[in-house]
């Protein structure tokens, strides 16, 4: 658990990211960019759902990742999840939905044939950031060497580029994404980055319940910054070891989406069932089909 210091940083964490995320929605739905129908989609019941949600949610957290405390790591953090913000944005609202791409596999094959979809330069976009926010927040260990420096700044980006996909990739049911932010959060409350769990918690708190109502939905903004901030809790709060262990996990279960449907596997399993269902309204028979509005670019 963090020490006093740390308990500061994450409650002050969490008071700003649930009022910046509070202050952003009101703002927006003022005066949405764009106008109300452009954040609008319908989701499997035929019910009209907002992704507004997405932004206000980024807007919460890098605010409380700032506001949290000074040191390079809370920078590099916020610039993270800025970028994966603005460049699920991106994809959210100029997507090309005639020609849908699916997964990473889809969009890297649209590049190497010369196409680059929108779910691509979210690809581009975001590991670019990841990594810029991880050579600015790695601090260079005492006395090592410029290659394990480098090496650090290489899986830390990785990391942090990978959970913030993961986390879209999870975002296929009401407040899935939401719950498992916080709990892959909860692990590194008491690291170098501890003050995201707050920040994490805060933002979730003021998105939870009209996500888990389906009126709201993080699209791709908010579920690529929700995970890019947890990838940089573990990037920059976890020993080198545990990062490696952390991205070997990430890699694989991004390679196992590509075959096998995460919301099959949580209703066959029933303690994650439960979790998943857990203040959601009740399910109606096609509950389990693929639903574009919670996931505007289900596996990208």
């Amino acid at each position: 658990m963090p020490g006093g210091t740390g308990v500061v940083a994450l409650l002050r964490g969490a008071v700003v990211a649930a009022a910046g995320a509070a202050l952003a929605r009101r703002a927006l739905d003022t005066d949405p960019p764009g106008g109300a129908a452009r954040w609008t989609r319908t989701n499997h019941r035929g019910e009209p759902v907002s992704m507004l949600e997405g932004p206000a949610v980024a807007a919460g957290l890098v605010a409380g990742t700032l506001a949290a405390g000074g040191g390079r790591e809370r920078t590099g953090a916020a610039v993270a999840t800025a970028g994966a913000a603005a460049f699920g944005l991106v994809d959210d609202l100029a997507e090309d939905t005639s020609t849908r791409v699916k997964g990473l596999r889809g969009h890297l094959g649209a590049l190497a044939e010369g196409r680059l979809t929108t779910g691509g330069l979210k690809v581009l976009g975001i590991g670019t950031t990841a990594l810029v926010g991880a050579a600015v927040g790695t601090r260079r260990r005492p006395g090592g060497r410029a290659a394990g420096h480098l090496l650090d700044v290489a899986v830390n980006g990785a990391l942090i580029a990978g959970t913030a996909n993961l986390l879209n990739l999870l975002d296929l049911r009401p407040g899935r994404a939401l719950k498992a932010s916080a709990a892959l959060s909860l692990p590194v409350a008491g690291g170098a980055a501890g003050a995201g769990t707050g920040v994490v918690l805060g933002a979730a708190a003021v998105a939870a319940p009209g996500d888990l109502a389906e009126r709201d939905m993080l699209g791709d903004g908010g579920a690529n910054a929700l995970g890019a901030l947890v990838g940089a809790q573990w990037a920059f709060g976890a020993p080198r070891a545990v990062r490696l262990a952390a991205l070997a996990s990430v890699v694989g279960l991004t390679l196992a989406s590509e075959r096998v449907s995460f919301s099959a596997v949580i209703e066959r399993t029933p303690w994650l069932r439960a979790a998943d269902g857990w203040g959601r309204r009740p399910a109606e028979s096609s509950d389990e089909t693929p639903d574009p509005a919670q996931d505007p670019a289900a596996g990208e």
